[in-house]
């Protein structure tokens, strides 16, 4: 059953959403369905793909399986839950009907991939290669060929991690923006004493942002000790053991933490306050699962770095991907929001020696973050199964390692990938000018009095503070020295170099 209503009365499932049905499988259904219509109208809505009578499959397996991949793509939490119902003679019957046709070998290819077996088929000796993703529906990875399928395997990852991303107009768009070469030229422009400074506070805000988005106000000396490990991000290679050591510099205060990865279930949520229970909004996967899920991350990121993969893409799927896995106790969030760092400047993105304050913006976006996490995490919810310890932590019954492995990425890589392109056209260029006009009633004041640095800088953030006008209290007491005519020179000279600030 799709618990969705049709776009049209008499619209009848295919591809994806016919095989969800017919064979109920047990995960979260894609962000979109396809259907056929009665009509001859072909158009899309929000959670619909319609399509005309003349696009209407064979009723039955390997009918619906090719429509899904050509009109579709490649969903692989779908195909692995199918492929784990259906029999091997199954697939071999389809494979056999049609040995050299590209969606048997595609669909040859994928049973044997996802299920780790092989199937009584010999090798394909002859024919033409075919990629395994289109790219006009998804964003394909570097291309491995299979011999024996005679198809090329162009996932964005690997076996134990790849979560896919559908081609989007907006996505498209933000890459046509070529926004690591834009922030090249941007900093190509700036005087490097300046640039050495903004990198410096943009570092610190991120670091600040990132504690905050945890709710988190830590004192300035922890911001500044994660500030330092951010600005270090892509110099060491990930590694299970590199993670770890992330985590220790995430938690100073280990007393009451179990450090390293987890040793028991995990979840994000509240306890009922009568009863301790915990509320789940979001369950880790189970822990006797890292191993294959963060190595696979770890080997995915690899493989991303050496292609030609759009970076930011795969920073959102590592990324994104380690939170949803949830391998730590805590510490988690700000290892996501690292991994974002790490990728960017890994692959070339980032500039070395900037770091890009993402968590800043998503901090401005924090209600949106918070939707595209639970975009993930909400519908995976009812494909948990789970009971409650002694310990008011959660134990989970039922293999879900495919939640965490497979999952379509394009609501969180979209997001973030807006992120970013605020971050190079808007916090970027904003914090260079300011910089900038602050050298420059710097050098005013310091030629019109004699003033310390110290006091100086004092000045101007008062000014700043109080849009342009020095208050009652700093005339009172830090600058009470100051002549009323010397105030309104400051004053005046402060609303000119910043007339464009709000």
């Amino acid at each position: 059953m799709i618990d969705r209503p049709l776009p049209e009365e008499n619209a009848t499932l295919a591809g994806y959403g016919f095989l969800l049905a017919k064979y109920s499988l047990g995960v979260p259904m894609p962000d979109m369905l396809a259907v056929i219509s009665s009509k001859h109208t072909k158009y899309e809505t929000e959670a619909w793909r319609v399509f005309t009578p003349r696009h209407a499959p064979e009723d039955n397996l390997y009918g619906h399986l090719v429509f899904a991949l050509k009109h579709e793509g490649v969903d692989l939490t779908v195909l692995k839950a199918l492929f784990d119902m259906v029999k091997d003679d199954e697939i071999e019957e389809i494979v056999k009907r049609e040995p050299n046709g590209r969606y048997a070998r595609k669909i040859w290819f994928l049973y044997e991939y996802l299920l780790e077996k092989r199937l009584d088929i010999a090798d394909l000796t002859q024919g033409n290669f075919v990629d395994l993703l289109d790219g006009k529906l998804q964003y394909a990875g570097p291309s491995r060929s299979s011999k024996r399928h005679r198809v090329r395997n162009n996932l964005p990852g690997v076996r134990d991690f790849c979560p896919l991303i559908r081609r989007t107009a907006k996505l498209d768009e933000l890459i046509g923006k070529k926004l690591s070469e834009r922030a090249m030229q941007t900093i190509g422009k700036i005087h490097p004493d300046v640039l050495l400074r903004a990198a410096a506070f943009l570092l610190l805000e991120d670091s600040k942002a990132s504690y905050a988005i945890e709710g988190e106000n830590p004192p300035h000396n922890r911001a500044e000790r994660w500030g330092r490990v951010i600005g270090k991000a892509g110099l060491t290679p990930l590694s299970w053991d590199e993670l770890e050591r992330l985590q220790r510099e995430v938690i100073t205060d280990t007393r009451f933490i179990h450090m390293g990865y987890r040793k028991e279930g995990g979840y994000v949520g509240i306890r009922d306050r009568s009863t301790g229970l915990p509320i789940p909004d979001h369950v880790s996967a189970r822990f006797d699962d890292l191993e294959r899920l963060i190595g696979g991350l770890i080997e995915t990121a690899e493989l991303l770095k050496e292609s030609d993969y759009p970076p930011v893409l795969a920073a959102a799927s590592v990324a994104f991907g380690f939170v949803f896995i949830h391998p730590f106790e805590d510490g988690n969030g700000r290892l996501h929001r690292y991994l974002f760092h790490h990728v960017l400047l890994d692959t070339g993105f980032t500039p070395h020696g900037l770091v890009f304050p993402v968590s800043s913006v998503i901090l401005d976006r924090i209600t949106e973050y918070r939707a595209v996490l639970e975009a993930y995490s909400r519908p995976r919810l009812d494909h948990v199964q789970w009971r409650a310890t002694d310990k008011g932590n959660v134990e989970v019954l039922n293999q879900t390692i495919d939640l965490y492995r497979y999952f379509d990425a394009t609501r969180q890589a979209e997001f973030f990938y807006s992120c970013v392109d605020h971050t190079i056209a808007v916090a970027l260029p904003e914090e260079v000018a300011y910089l900038e006009k602050y050298d420059l009633m710097k050098a005013f004041v310091t030629q019109y009095i004699d003033m310390p640095d110290h006091t100086v800088d004092l000045l101007i953030r008062f000014l700043r503070q109080n849009a342009g006008n020095l208050s009652k209290r700093a005339r009172s007491k830090e600058f009470e020295a100051l002549t009323n005519d010397e105030v309104a020179t400051l004053e005046s000279k402060y609303r000119e170099i910043f007339a464009d600030e709000g």
